[in-house]
């Protein structure tokens, strides 16, 4: 027996050490060749043909071609409106531009490593700004977890275009691949905006993976409602949040990044990710319903250091029963791990709806904000993830994290040299 229980335990060391090594050694290999950590510096062309804003029959953009995108352009009545890898879409500034898929149709844009698909400001070179357009929503017929399974889109859109949810659970929505917004988030639609990617219903046969939203100045990636498995996405220096996820989603995200800034965020401060599990207003139909989200290989990092980190918030915000499991993950510069709002009464309900493990956080507060549990059960919250002792700032902690050209977040130390939580 006890040479079973020796095995066992070095079985268990050995795996740890594995464990650690390989997630150690992320490198973030699929982030080079498409991407641009520094977009105010390119040179696009002018545009040379303007969209017209309603598309309603199946439409194919040319990559020999510049296109303009200006005011609200929606898609409509079924139409697919197909992108070519390598196309760029300059984006209004002055009347600012917002593309809508509208419920039924369908936008493909799928780009490849060599030859990404750009949507920008149609500014010049370094002029451009957060928020000098609007972003690209599209609207689904998946599930919504609200009382009448559908809402209304964000921002003041023709309403006849505007509903979003329905029954379509398995609709293939829309397919997004190596595709860059940038510059987006304009918030002249009510004074809320849009985000630079808003998706509402999402199908679970929708395809997105490899997207880059840098400069929005609302969030960067929202989906509300749906069903859908997504991976290889970037939210670079965003005002609000990098991912909002809310009105019953349900879906795992992989391989995520999120890099902020402690000076760039909004009035009410900002998260990397936030997860509401309902809308408030617009209820819902049962409590199993809610926001479920599943994210592994995360890296949300704040470039804070200890000149700024106080003017960081939490990396996650969980609101209304939202349901979050986090694995071998990074967080990195925020002040806390997760702030949960008052929804979450007690540590049960929190360790029923709230999961992260084999992951590692180098923050400057205690680790969890909720009014609802005393300081000292918050060690039980965080268990089996490594933290650093002190706080940090990215330059310290890793190799090379504002690099231009794909940011490194390799961690400088082994991760076994830091402390581990235990029960």
């Amino acid at each position: 027996m006890r040479l079973t229980n020796l095995i066992l335990l070095f079985t268990l060391l050995i795996a740890n050490l594995l464990s650690a090594q390989n997630f150690n050694q992320n490198e973030h290999r699929w982030i080079k060749g498409w991407t641009n950590f520094e977009p105010n510096k390119v040179n696009y062309p002018e545009a040379e043909e303007k969209l017209p804003n309603i598309i309603d029959s199946d439409t194919f953009l040319r990559n020999d071609i510049v296109y303009l995108l200006s005011g609200d352009v929606y898609v409509t009545s079924g139409a697919a409106l197909t992108i070519q890898k390598g196309t760029v879409i300059r984006c209004d500034h002055e009347n600012p531009a917002n593309l809508i898929i509208t419920r039924g149709s369908k936008l493909i844009a799928a780009g490849t490593e060599a030859y990404p698909i750009v949507f920008t400001s149609n500014k010049s070179p370094k002029s451009r700004t957060s928020g000098d357009w609007g972003g690209i929503t599209i609207v689904g017929s998946g599930k919504i977890n609200t009382v009448s399974g559908s809402g209304v889109i964000q921002g003041n859109f023709n309403p006849q275009f505007a509903i979003y949810g329905g029954d379509q659970h398995d609709e293939q929505t829309t397919i997004l691949r190596y595709l860059r917004i940038e510059y987006a988030g304009n918030k002249t639609k009510k004074g809320k905006g849009s985000h630079a990617l808003s998706l509402y219903g999402l199908g679970s046969t929708s395809i997105l993976d490899h997207i880059m939203i840098s400069h929005s100045a609302l969030g960067s990636f929202s989906w509300k409602g749906g069903r859908n498995n997504t991976k290889n996405l970037i939210s670079y220096k965003a005002e609000a949040n990098d991912y909002d996820i809310s009105e019953g989603f349900k879906g795992d995200l992989n391989n995520v990044i999120a890099i902020r800034h402690p000076y760039i965020t909004c009035s009410n401060g900002s998260y990397a990710l936030a997860v509401n599990g309902y809308n408030h207003e617009l209820g819902y139909i049962k409590p199993n319903a809610v926001t479920d989200v599943t994210i592994t290989d995360a890296t949300l990092v704040n470039l804070s250091d200890s000149s700024n980190y106080q003017h960081t918030t939490a990396a996650i915000k969980s609101s209304n029963l939202a349901t979050l499991y986090i694995h071998n993950s990074k967080i990195s510069g925020f002040s806390n791990v997760i702030k949960f709002d008052k929804s979450y009464s007690s540590v049960d309900v929190i360790e029923k709806t709230f999961k992260m493990d084999n992951s590692f956080f180098n923050i400057h507060g205690d680790g969890v904000e909720s009014r609802s549990i005393e300081k000292t059960s918050i060690v039980n919250i965080l268990k089996y993830n490594r933290f650093t002792k002190d706080f940090l700032s990215a330059e310290d902690l890793f190799k090379d994290p504002t690099n231009i050209i794909a940011p490194k977040f390799q961690l400088k130390q082994s991760l076994n040299n830091y402390t581990v939580m235990q029960e």
